[in-house]
């Protein structure tokens, strides 16, 4: 279990568990009982009901320059988030603008990538031409 006074920022983490770990949807989020912080835990722990769980958002595609905003200020990221950040602030300026306004496709070099090592979506060794299927769909 770990507790965050950030909302957002539990959601993430048991959104990237849930992803990271291969789970189906076994992390979630409720508020404590005081109200102060918010709990990331297994949702069959026992000592919360079912309902109790925040709905965590599916995707990512509604993301808000305010929530961009406070993973950036964030003095303990998470780990994901740094290393999504880091990834973005080491490319020239330029080469993000090229990226951006010739509107490049980023879900298919990250494809490509994945595909290129050989394993599935549950990071399972399938080799290359398996994972070509998987990934270049």
């Amino acid at each position: 279990m770990k507790r965050f006074q950030n909302k957002q920022k539990a959601i993430d983490l048991a959104i990237w568990q849930n992803l990271n770990h291969r789970y189906d949807d076994n992390y979630g989020v409720i508020q404590s009982k005081t109200n102060e912080d918010y709990m990331v835990l297994p949702k069959d722990h026992p000592m919360v009901w079912a309902n109790q769980f925040i709905q965590l958002t599916p995707d990512y595609a509604d993301m808000t320059y305010d929530h961009i905003q406070e993973i950036a200020s964030d003095r303990d990221p998470l780990a994901h988030w740094e290393e999504i950040r880091g990834m973005f602030s080491t490319v020239h300026g330029e080469t993000l603008r090229f990226l951006l306004f010739t509107k490049v496709p980023l879900d298919k070099f990250i494809r490509h990538t994945l595909a290129s090592r050989g394993y599935d979506e549950n990071f399972k060794w399938v080799g290359f031409d398996s994972a070509e299927a998987v990934w270049l769909k």
